[in-house]
């Protein structure tokens, strides 16, 4: 297999530096463009504006923190203008961001993912069969999610994924209950809830809780370091090298394992 060339937006982000350390086996860094510039020299160039990037590469990755809509803009209109494929792993962008980058898959391939873990993609696809099978027998379904005290969205992109991934095999029915405190009732049959803790420098933590009559099954992923992160976004640009227009997802890619 021909090595698949990387731009890398966000390369001294906390993952867009992960991303650049590990990339090999069948993937390289051609750049990276970040708001800064290195002191030291690297093995590809560094640019502020991604415009200015001229390396001939097969897909580009963006890792930026989501107050940078505008990055995530820029890279978007690049790489539908080159027609270059785009793994967007930024999450808790704005709604109207994220309808632009939507609008581009159109005419270019673009794989969005609230989380590159491939753990997680896993478990969000065994959710499809656990929520028709558990649902059906009057079980609950509650999301608890851990992260570091830096994390500014909550609840978390991953907590959202995986609540998704519950309420599409659900028909689509189901109702988000992000706070319970301002609603002195009991739970209805038709909630997600979606509990938010932070602190400290916990990584990632989401478990799915399903709880029935007399039995509690739960279904857990824990990320130890953002390595997985990485490791997940490497397959994703493999994945996404060469595919044609449309929008994808890691499912998409876990699907075809």
């Amino acid at each position: 297999m021909d090595c698949c060339n990387i731009i890398v937006v966000g390369c001294f982000g906390r993952l867009g530096s992960v991303i650049c350390n590990m990339a090999g086996q069948g993937t390289q860094v051609v750049a990276g463009v970040d708001i800064i510039t290195p002191g030291d020299a690297l093995p590809y160039p560094i640019y502020t504006d991604i415009n200015a990037c001229e390396q001939p590469a097969d897909v580009v990755v963006v890792c930026v923190p989501p107050h940078a809509a505008a990055s995530v803009l820029a890279a978007t209109e690049y790489c539908e203008t080159r027609q270059i494929p785009m793994v967007l792993c930024t999450t808790g962008l704005d709604a109207a961001t994220m309808e632009a980058v939507k609008k581009t898959t159109q005419r270019n391939a673009v794989m969005i993912s609230a989380n590159m873990a491939l753990g997680i993609n896993l478990l969000a696809n065994l959710l499809n069969k656990a929520a028709k099978l558990l649902y059906d027998a009057n079980f609950d379904i509650e999301i608890i999610e851990r992260h570091h005290n830096q994390k500014l969205d909550a609840p978390s992109g991953t907590a959202y994924l995986l609540a998704d991934a519950a309420n599409d095999a659900l028909g689509g029915n189901m109702r988000y209950t992000l706070d319970r405190s301002s609603n002195q009732h009991k739970r209805e049959r038709d909630e997600i809830g979606l509990h938010a803790l932070r602190g400290g420098t916990i990584t990632g933590e989401h478990s799915v809780v399903f709880a029935g009559l007399d039995e509690v099954v739960e279904l857990k992923h824990i990320a130890q370091s953002r390595d997985v992160f990485a490791v997940g976004a490497l397959k994703a640009v493999l994945y996404m090298k060469g595919q044609p227009a449309g929008l994808y997802t890691m499912q998409d890619m876990i699907n075809k394992i």
